[in-house]
């Protein structure tokens, strides 16, 4: 197992508490009060010239921001693994920022964002609005890929049309100012929820980075520094007392954090958590937005897969459990997998072969370790991988892994028994697909994102009746034989839990975030990709050319490709697809 950390990687940052200095904070809050008045009473035009002047700005310090993300890592400077850097941190970054400004754009215009998306309809009743691809190059660099933005049930498509653009609709307003508590795990989300902040709600923010990505800080305030030169963003760094002190600012009108349902009620409802009871009161007395994580599934639908299908598929688990080590709010934390399926030992065999055999990484998100060691006091049937850094864990009754989430590279299996059709039918097949949806719904915490594996001719079989169980699913972002990590990576899709969770229940958070056409009465986004790579996937009866996705972590040009995909992001030329498609190839 080749090695993936640097010899001369630092410790991660650590928690550290910084000085309170409340004057200067005083006076960042003032300044963000002005600037987002004078947003107010800007025109559509000059809002998105200075969303794309931060897209200009944060495309020259790129290569800054992936070299300081990877030391904090802890990754060799050569490692593939920096490719993980360059896609969750500049690109999404990028393709964030252009996307909202073309958006603005098409407003400014009095088009909407959604011009040139034809609804589609569930059995349910939902409208489906297609958001990957929305142009021809997109389609070719993602070829096989796809991501629907569902709207609500019950909400027509005249209605959605009218409303698309949220507060950029709304000139002449302006909502305050935001505190924006950023996650420390991956470099990307602290500019987006600045985004989401300020052109869906119209609101300025002071971004709190997290004590781990301080070395962020000169990098975020250059990237970002046509913001901050409006007066519509300022970025700080400290513990939880700075935290608390802008919680309780009374000029601070709203409050987003990305973090664990554990902060976001002691944010809420104070030290002791205490959120029981009719005579319960919230500490915090401003509204909160939030992400907050959650144990998300893969549910594997039983069927007759080749042995490269076996090895793929599980590359595609492995990689939704050890992306960025482990230490992602949606990485998978627990398989779901039919009893009766002839390959299923055969399956976590394979699997098994590649958490033991891909880069060997320790884990560097603080205490990420401990919470490896945590969970193998926590179950009985634990098997360890990659000198003690991964761990997978047989699920037998009630346990840990379904309801903790772990935040490190620790991946539980649980078997269910389906006693209809015999193992080989599709009546089977499709009997278990609906208990392990049962199960994921109503015993796994939280509601993030949930993931689906089938082959393509039995998700074609199954037709409509795979199609209403898709719908049964309870999750923000679903994935169907694609990671629903590329929901987080798509800048028109939708990021957040499933509507309708409370202050009392927060599980995965209230809110979306991200969602770069600016669509109203969101209920979830689905992506998809192929069940093969090309060119088996042609073979297979799927109309699919990309090669291994750049994401997995077995990919041998994930630097090459993530280099190129931000290559583009930065500037989108035809030229440039010869390159990414080069690098993607040697996957």
């Amino acid at each position: 197992m080749p090695a993936e950390t640097s010899p001369t990687a630092t410790e991660p940052m650590r928690a550290a508490e910084y000085p309170l200095d409340t004057t200067r904070l005083d006076t960042a809050v003032g300044a963000l009060g002005s600037g987002i008045r004078q947003w107010a009473n800007l025109s559509l035009s000059q809002r998105a010239r200075l969303l794309e002047r931060t897209h200009e700005s944060i495309a020259l310090n790129v290569a800054r921001w992936t070299r300081t993300a990877t030391d904090i890592k802890g990754l060799h400077p050569d490692s593939q693994l920096t490719g993980e850097e360059w896609l969750s941190g500049p690109y999404a970054a990028l393709t964030g920022f252009s996307t909202a400004a073309a958006s603005v754009r098409a407003l400014a215009r009095d088009s909407s964002p959604l011009d040139g998306v034809d609804p589609g309809e569930t059995g349910g009743g939902r409208l489906t609005w297609k958001v990957l691809p929305t142009h021809l190059r997109e389609a070719i660099i993602f070829h096989g890929f796809s991501a629907d933005v569902w709207t609500l049930p019950g909400v027509d498509a005249e209605t959605v049309r009218a409303d698309a653009g949220l507060g950029a609709k709304h000139l002449g307003t302006e909502a305050g100012v935001s505190l924006v508590l950023g996650a420390g795990n991956i470099t990307s989300i602290g500019p987006l929820d600045v985004l989401t902040e300020l052109v869906a709600h119209n609101r300025a923010s002071i971004l709190k980075i997290n004590p781990t990505l301080a070395p962020l800080l000169s990098v975020y305030r250059e990237a970002l520094g046509p913001l901050i030169e409006a007066n519509l963003l300022r970025v700080v760094q400290g513990g939880a007392a700075v935290g608390e002190y802008l919680c309780d600012h009374p000029d601070i009108d709203h409050v987003h954090i990305t973090g664990s349902a554990d902060t976001h009620d002691r944010i809420v409802w104070g030290a002791r958590g205490n959120h029981s009871g009719p005579e319960a009161e919230p500490k915090l007395s401003k509204p909160i937005t939030s992400e907050l994580g959650g144990v998300s599934p893969v549910i594997v639908v039983p069927g007759a897969w080749s042995k490269a299908d076996l090895k793929y598929q599980a590359e595609n688990v492995a990689t939704m459990r050890l992306h960025n080590a482990g230490h992602n709010c949606i990485a998978a934390q627990v398989v779901v997998l039919d009893a009766q399926w002839p390959q299923r030992e055969e399956f976590l065999d394979v699997l098994a072969a590649v958490l033991d055999r891909v880069h060997d990484r320790a884990a560097w998100y603080p205490g990420g370790q401990k919470r490896i060691e945590q969970a193998t006091a926590d179950h009985d049937h634990v098997e360890s991988f990659s000198n003690g850094h991964r761990l997978l864990v047989t699920i037998a009754g009630e346990t840990e892994v379904e309801t903790t989430e772990y935040f490190a590279n620790v991946l539980g299996v649980k078997t269910i028994r389906t006693e209809v059709g015999a193992p080989d039918t599709l009546e089977h097949r499709a009997a278990f697909l609906h208990d392990a949806i049962d199960y994921a719904n109503d015993t796994l915490a939280g509601t993030l994102g949930a993931n689906v594996i089938i082959a393509p001719d039995d998700r074609k079989n199954l037709g409509e009746q795979f199609d209403s169980e898709i719908e049964r699913l309870r999750y923000g972002s679903i994935g169907i034989n694609a990671w629903t990590g590329l929901a987080f990576l798509t800048s028109t899709a939708t990021w957040g839990a499933f509507p309708g969770h409370t202050l009392e229940d927060v599980q995965s958070g209230i809110g979306v975030v991200h969602n770069g056409l600016l669509i109203p009465h969101t209920e979830r986004t689905v992506v998809a990709g192929p069940f093969r790579p090309f060119p088996r996937s042609i073979l297979g009866g799927e109309f699919a050319l990309f090669p291994k996705p750049p994401w997995f972590v077995t990919s041998r040009s994930a630097a090459r490709t993530g280099r190129a995909l931000t290559a583009f992001a930065a500037a989108p030329s035809w030229a440039k697809l010869p390159g990414i498609f080069l690098a993607a190839f040697q996957a």
